[in-house]
């Protein structure tokens, strides 16, 4: 067993520069490869979800600004819709005037019609009751005339 012993001392002894190396090895690389690598790998997953973030952001305020533009329009329609319905009623309110004032002017002359009219009547009526007394006059002087002699009228 005391052989066994010297040769696990005599290995342990000859792999001590080897676990000096594998140490400085590891304390090596770490310096120089990983603690770079996991460095590097950080700011690019910091760049790569920052321009993530940046891109939702960047979306976010794009559907923003869209549903502020799409708002404006919205109000802008309702505006020219308010306006076109102002324009519409004074409009209406133009053409109801002028039809009043055709009305009246219609009436006025309908008016002035029937006084004319009426005017022409009784100046047709007292020519026609003239006539009359004159027709009257004749017929009865015709039928009371003698026979013989002609009509003064005719001849």
């Amino acid at each position: 067993m005391d052989e066994i012993l010297k040769q696990l001392g005599g290995l342990l002894l000859g792999s001590v520069p080897t676990v000096i190396f594998m140490v400085l090895l590891y304390g090596l690389y770490s310096v120089l490869v990983h603690k770079p690598l996991v460095k590097v790998l950080a700011e690019r997953r910091a760049k790569t979800e920052g321009a993530v973030e940046k891109a939702r952001a960047d979306i976010a305020a794009s559907e923003a600004r869209t549903a502020e533009y799409e708002q404006r329009l919205r109000e802008a329609r309702m505006a020219v819709f308010r306006a076109q319905e102002v324009r519409r009623q004074e409009a209406l309110q133009v053409r109801a005037k002028a039809v009043a004032e055709a009305r009246a002017a219609a009436q006025r002359q309908v008016e002035q019609a029937r006084a004319g009219i009426e005017k022409d009547r009784l100046v047709a009526q007292s020519g026609l009751e003239g006539e009359a007394g004159r027709l009257a006059v004749e017929i009865i002087r015709m039928v009371l005339q003698p026979t013989g002699q002609p009509p003064a009228g005719v001849r």
